[in-house]
């Protein structure tokens, strides 16, 4: 079907953007005390922006230099994105 991987980009871009929603969350809470984070956290949200957006933009640089669909070239753009975001979630939402 034409309109599948815009179907799927869609889905992953929910989930990426819920998974970041979570993550605010958690750090949220672990400034105030509220939520068990390590004390390294504030500078972690702000060191892996960076790369993780780096890592993207070449995916999708790669992807549209190939001769990708528009479809493809946003999926690999969000797989690094996704990836990070699932990392956090995963790891912010266990009770240490």
């Amino acid at each position: 079907m034409l309109c599948q991987g815009y179907v799927t980009n869609m889905i992953g871009t929910a989930q990426m953007l819920a998974e970041a929603q979570a993550v605010i969350a958690y750090r949220t809470l672990g400034m105030a005390g509220l939520w068990p984070v390590a004390p390294t956290e504030t500078m972690r949200m702000t060191m892996e922006k960076a790369p993780a957006f780096a890592t993207a933009q070449m995916a999708a640089w790669q992807a549209m230099v190939t001769g990708a669909s528009p479809d493809r070239v946003v999926a690999a753009w969000l797989k690094p994105i996704g990836k990070e975001t699932r990392a956090n979630e995963k790891r912010l939402s266990r009770r240490r």
